[in-house]
């Protein structure tokens, strides 16, 4: 029996913001599965800036999603047929290799069993407890393993990611200075999240604010950004800084490439530079689990998703990321959980 989907296609690359046009959502029939395979339904398809950037023909940790191919993207669904003896009916899964579809038919090797955590919904296994929760962590104990009473700056800092490393930060003993779009997020930080401080980009000078908030400097950066907002903050870091650049959603949208720091600096106060990826700690996620869990338990890590419904407005939704019309983490419900 044939099964029809709806899936995103991407018909050329964007400039700037994604138009109508770059992406089409069209009908198909999947194919019958094979030895090994399982078809899964869409629950859940996260949105994240990373998404931008795979649809632009430049190189990558990832290559490039072709002209014509489904758009991809990181989801979780419910497996609804299956020829594999990894998975049965009804179990829940992640995968990225369905994309941006209803349901698609995959290999069962491409897809990891989701383990519902007691307490929490399922979002939070898209969230808190899965890819963001896991770059966050690991951002924050791994890359600059903070020490108690270091000051360290969040780019993005009501985002998804750069909201809880800024509570994970906290729990190690640093200083947390969150930089945010808008006074309703700046409280959010400071007010419910704990953070020290925060700084409204769109209403104040970042650099100014950071003379104000750390006049010494600062030990430790969770870079998001990139552009003038990333500058100001690598010119303030003393020497033996760290920066974990996270992301640079500045420039996913850019038609022209943003400023950069002099990267002399790095030299003249020994900073450490790394970017980092959250496929690189997959292996390590029990150790995220184990770290992270507790602080949710007893409320020292709070945390929020905004879910827009249906898999028709998914392009509308991911320019949300470049717009900042959404709290935490981004996801499209595609259809109802089990």
């Amino acid at each position: 029996m044939s099964t029809a989907s709806r899936q995103w296609v991407l018909r050329r690359r964007p400039q700037g913001l994604i138009q109508e046009g770059d992406l089409e959502l069209v009908r198909t029939t999947l194919p019958d599965l094979g030895e090994g395979q399982v078809r899964v339904r869409t629950i859940y398809l996260s949105l994240d800036p990373t998404n931008r950037t795979w649809m632009n023909d430049t190189p990558g940790y990832l290559p490039p999603v072709g002209l014509g191919d489904v758009m991809r993207g990181l989801t979780l669904g419910v497996v609804e047929e299956s020829r594999s003896d990894r998975f049965a009916v009804g179990d829940l899964v992640t995968t990225a290799a369905g994309g941006w579809a209803d349901q698609a038919v995959v290999d069962a090797t491409a897809a990891s069993r989701v383990h519902r955590v007691p307490g929490l919904p399922l979002t939070a296994n898209m969230s808190v407890m899965g890819m963001t929760g896991m770059t966050a962590w690991f951002g924050v104990t791994d890359v600059l393993q903070p020490k108690a009473g270091e000051t360290i700056v969040i780019s993005a800092a009501a985002g998804a990611v750069g909201s809880i490393a800024g509570q994970v930060a906290k729990a190690h003993g640093a200083r947390v200075i969150g930089i945010a779009g808008g006074p309703d997020k700046c409280r959010w930080l400071t007010d419910e999240l704990g953070f020290d401080a925060a700084i409204d980009y769109k209403n104040e000078d970042v650099g100014a604010a950071l003379d104000r908030l750390a006049p010494d400097g600062v030990e430790m950066n969770f870079e998001n950004v990139g552009g003038d907002i990333m500058i100001a903050v690598f010119n303030r870091l003393k020497v033996h800084g760290r920066m974990a650049v996270c992301g640079l959603i500045s420039a996913y949208n850019a038609t022209k490439r943003p400023p950069t720091p002099d990267f002399g600096r790095m030299i003249t106060h020994r900073l450490r530079v790394q970017g980092f990826l959250v496929m690189d700690y997959s292996p390590r996620a029990k150790e995220m689990v184990a770290g992270l869990g507790p602080m949710l338990a007893d409320g020292r890590v709070k945390w929020k998703v905004h879910v827009d419904d249906g898999l028709e407005g998914a392009v509308d939704s991911l320019n949300r990321l470049f717009t900042g019309s959404h709290d935490g983490k981004l996801l499209v419900r595609v259809s109802e959980e089990p």
